[in-house]
This record gives structure tokens, C-alpha cells and sequence, in this order.
């Protein structure tokens, strides 16, 4: 087995990797470019949840690319694998799907993110090597690491959340203001602490002060 990678953190630059895909080869930081990117693994081909997720993907990677961000995914199978499924995921989700798909046989890249499942050790395929796990990770232009979400083999992730965070960290980088729970695009702002109220209003205008400590504003546009 390969041995585990120095882990990544929030601001980690992003492993860079030469593989071949569903869509060609590509180099991952050449594909990155100067985009916000969504990369995302997934335990193996031609499996149910699996399917329903990348289907997901697909069908909501217009609002995505409204956003200037582009998808990408891996499985441990080769690009033929990734071809002969992409058509069952067209055919039982209604999508058509178009982002790349990774292939990683040899684990490479897998590793390089710690993708794999060190508690299920189950989770293999017919060769005994370990299968890849449900990660996501959101990289921004610069080649940082942004957000980290795992998730076990057995529960699918949520595509809207995977957008949700995306408008949040793309509103906090564009406007200087932090995302309370559950926001979504259009709901209030949190001023953060270091930012004087007085500073604040020049800013914003109108500020609603719960506490010193918390202060919302109309979200800019």
C-alpha cells in the first residue's frame, strides 16, 4: 500500500498531477487555470450512488459554470470504464454529462488528497487495492485548497450545499464579510469582528447589531 501523503489543509496548494481522464489527458494545474474548481471523487464505476451523484453533477454544472467554476471527478477505473458508465449515468439520471473524469488505477492521485478509506477496509476492488471515498474539494484560482468536505462510501453528498459553499466563499472573498449558518445567495451578512462598526457602515450602510460581536448587513451585490 501506498503510504499516506502530508495531509491537506484549508490553504494547502492543491497537489498537482499529470492523469488521463474521460476527456483526455490533462496537467491539473494547467486545468485549474485561472477558474474556481470542484473536485470531487467517487468509490467506483457502474455503482448505484455513485451514479446518482455524478448525474447530479452534470445537471447542475450550468450553475456552475454561471459562476466561473469547473468540474471534475475521479474513480479509481480506466477512462473506458468512465465511458461505458457516463452513457448509464445519461441514460437513468436524464444529464449529459461533459466534465472530465479522472482515471486513477494506481491510486496516485487518490493518495496525494488521501481520498481512501482507512476505516472500511472492505472497500476495496477485485485486486484488493482500496477504493477511493466521497471527497470534495473546492480549489479557488490560486491554486488553494478552499474546503474539504468527506463523505463514507455508503451516503451520497448534497450538490446544492457543494454550490451553496461556493457563492459563500465567493461572496466572502469579493466583499470582505463572513456567512452565517445556513446562508444562501441573498440572505443577510455577518460583519466580521476585526471591522469597526463605524467602519462597517462606511462600507455597507445600514448595519443591524445584535451583539458588539455580531452585526449583519444587507449582502452587496
Amino acid at each position: 500500500m501506498a503510504e499516506r501523503a502530508t495531509p491537506l489543509r484549508l490553504g494547502s496548494t492543491a497537489p498537482n498531477f499529470d492523469a488521463e481522464t474521460s476527456n483526455g489527458p490533462i496537467n491539473f494545474h494547467e486545468f485549474i487555470g485561472d477558474k474556481w474548481t470542484v473536485f470531487f471523487s467517487h468509490p467506483d464505476d457502474f455503482t448505484p450512488i455513485c451514479t446518482t451523484e455524478l448525474g447530479a453533477f452534470a445537471k447542475l454544472e450550468p450553475e456552475f459554470t454561471a459562476r466561473g467554476v469547473q468540474l471534475i471527478g475521479l474513480s479509481a477505473n480506466h477512462v473506458e470504464s468512465h465511458h461505458r458508465w457516463i452513457k448509464d449515468i445519461d441514460e437513468v439520471t436524464g444529464s449529459n454529462l461533459k466534465f472530465p473524469i479522472i482515471s486513477d488505477p494506481e491510486r496516485k492521485v487518490a493518495y496525494a488528497f488521501d481520498m481512501v478509506d482507512y476505516q472500511d477496509t472492505t472497500n476495496v476492488d477485485s485486486k484488493g487495492m482500496a477504493l477511493t471515498i466521497r471527497s470534495v474539494f473546492v480549489i479557488d484560482p490560486s491554486k488553494k485548497i478552499r474546503l474539504i468536505m468527506t463523505y463514507p462510501a455508503s451516503t451520497g453528498r448534497n450538490t446544492a450545499e457543494v454550490l451553496r459553499v461556493v457563492d459563500a466563499l465567493q461572496t466572502t472573498d469579493k466583499h470582505g464579510v463572513t456567512c452565517p449558518i445556513n446562508w444562501l445567495p441573498g440572505d443577510d451578512v455577518v460583519i466580521p469582528p476585526p471591522v469597526s462598526t463605524e467602519d462597517a457602515k462606511k462600507k455597507f450602510g445600514e448595519i443591524r447589531e445584535v451583539k458588539p460581536y455580531l452585526r449583519f448587513t444587507k449582502a452587496p451585490q
